[in-house]
């Protein structure tokens, strides 16, 4: 049997999901066979698992920092918020169907079994599971047939370690207040508590880390300080987007413009873009007009392509990207970014919500109708017409086609083609998520929107991160001593 420990947090985005791929990688590297695993997912950022299925990004980095494939079992039940009240359930990596929050909590004691299954699996294979609850364990109004957090630690029987964001403040308000309002066998459950994200000298906390241990009972097992490198990592939360960036860039960087619109998804699409040196990546909200400066406009996933144009209607944004198409400005669509690119968008089935149609930016001629089975493919592939090389994956519900289609983006190894260019080649988009993560293609991309590329490695910079982030929980945690907490 596998030694198994969980991560619950005192509140949401304070840092688990960076915690448990850190473990990951440090046990990984100490000889362990060690697995990620969150029962329930909430994220719009997925990726598509080699058994064709979707887990959030966060287990698909996790499973990396372990050195594993990522594995529908490591996230068996993942929500797609479509709506402020509604989402898409994902279960073993697939379309289970749709629910409203109130429907959802119904549901939850039969998703369970799923649970429990791809748990027992993992098990089987590892030494050790990491476990990752969802949002905080105070949510005492969610704790009725919860398999997210507490429900599951009570049903496998598994140890858990309390984190909080001092970063954010109160910290000692959290981890104490959870202790107080969540149920006494529960928190039985609990071996102690992990202060995350300090910064400063962690010697001035040393009263506050006696305090909650007065106040909970519990054992202080760390002070995690800040990790800055973290910003290089995809992001999962929808919460990194309000973070201010960091990077300063030269006058004469590639400038691209992403409007932020209310479903994106995969934006982690856009880091290694982020990444280069000579690249400003600017995230637009509503208010803010595009830019005149704007080299490219890069239109993201989203999950709700039909609610977002009308968001980008309503924010003004439609306008300006069509005048900067008409002075020669450069467009490109990710997914449902791609589809926005159309004259025309229809979801007739209601796929999206209830069954609509609403026309595109009309910048390719092309159009996208909302039906059949999901597509959740791993992909591979060239540029269409070079020799320059991707891989990633496919994962949407729409079909597109057109007149532009004949110019395609890319041609995959089995020799279908994807994606399209407008005449002028001014206008491309393309279905395949991880795009840009390939250097050479996105040396060969910037040349061609005008940039200057540079030596940035994406994929060396996020092992070294990885590795990084093992080495600065081996200095301020007692590995040691958090095995020997995993029963």
């Amino acid at each position: 049997m596998a030694r198994k420990l969980m991560f619950q947090g005192a509140g949401s985005d304070v840092g688990k999901s960076l915690l448990v791929a850190g473990l990951c990688r440090a046990y990984t590297r100490r000889g362990f066979k060690v697995a990620p695993f969150k029962p329930q997912n909430m994220s719009n950022n997925a990726a598509v698992t080699e058994e064709g299925g979707e887990i959030g990004l966060a287990q698909a980095l996790q499973a990396r920092a372990a050195g594993l494939t990522p594995s529908v079992h490591m996230n068996p039940v993942l929500l797609k918020p479509q709506s402020e009240t509604g989402s898409q359930i994902i279960v073993a990596g697939r379309v289970f169907g749709s629910a409203h929050a109130a429907e959802f909590q119904k549901l939850k004691p039969q998703l369970l079994a799923a649970v429990m299954e791809s748990f027992d699996k993992l098990s089987a294979g590892a030494d050790l599971v990491l476990v990752e609850g969802a949002g905080s364990a105070s949510e005492i109004n969610l704790r009725a047939n919860d398999i997210a957090n507490m429900g599951f630690a009570r049903r496998a029987g598994c140890p858990v370690i309390i984190i909080g964001d001092i970063d954010r403040g109160g910290v000692i308000a959290q981890i104490a207040g959870t202790k107080l309002v969540i149920d006494p066998e529960d928190a039985a459950l609990v071996r102690g508590f992990i202060v995350n994200k300090f910064r400063g000298d962690p010697t001035l906390f040393a009263a506050g880390m006696q305090a909650i241990e007065k106040h909970t009972g519990w054992r202080g097992l760390g002070i995690v300080p800040y990790f800055p490198q973290a910003r290089y990592l995809p992001a999962e939360d929808s919460m990194a987007l309000e973070r201010p960036a960091t990077k300063e860039s030269p006058a004469d960087s590639l400038k691209i413009a992403v409007p932020v619109l209310p479903h994106i998804s995969n934006f982690n699409d856009l880091d290694p873009l982020a990444g280069e040196p000579n690249i400003n990546v600017l995230m637009l909200r509503p208010g803010m007009p595009l830019p005149v400066e704007t080299d490219l406009v890069l239109l993201p996933g989203s999950k709700a392509t039909i609610a977002d144009l009308k968001a980008m209607s309503a924010a003004g944004w439609d306008v300006d990207i069509k005048a900067h198409a008409r002075r020669g400005g450069k467009v490109f669509g990710l997914c449902g970014g791609y589809q926005m690119l159309g004259r025309l968008v229809r979801d007739p089935l209601g796929v999206e919500g209830a069954p609509d149609a609403v026309a595109g930016l009309g910048l390719l001629d092309i159009e996208t109708e909302m039906a059949g089975e999901k597509i959740l493919e791993r992909v591979t592939g060239h540029l269409a017409g070079t020799a320059v090389s991707f891989s990633g994956f496919e994962m949407h519900m729409g079909r597109t086609q057109g007149p532009d289609c004949a110019r395609p983006l890319v041609t995959f190894a089995d020799g279908r083609q994807g994606g399209a260019v407008s005449p002028d080649r001014n206008i491309a988009g393309t279905y395949v998520h991880g795009f840009f993560d390939d250097d050479v293609l996105r040396r060969n991309f910037i040349e061609r929107f005008g940039g200057k590329p540079s030596g940035f490695s994406y994929d060396a910079k996020i092992e070294a991160v990885l590795d990084g982030l093992a080495k600065h929980l081996e200095r301020h945690l007692d590995l040691n001593l958090l095995l020997s907490l995993a029963d």
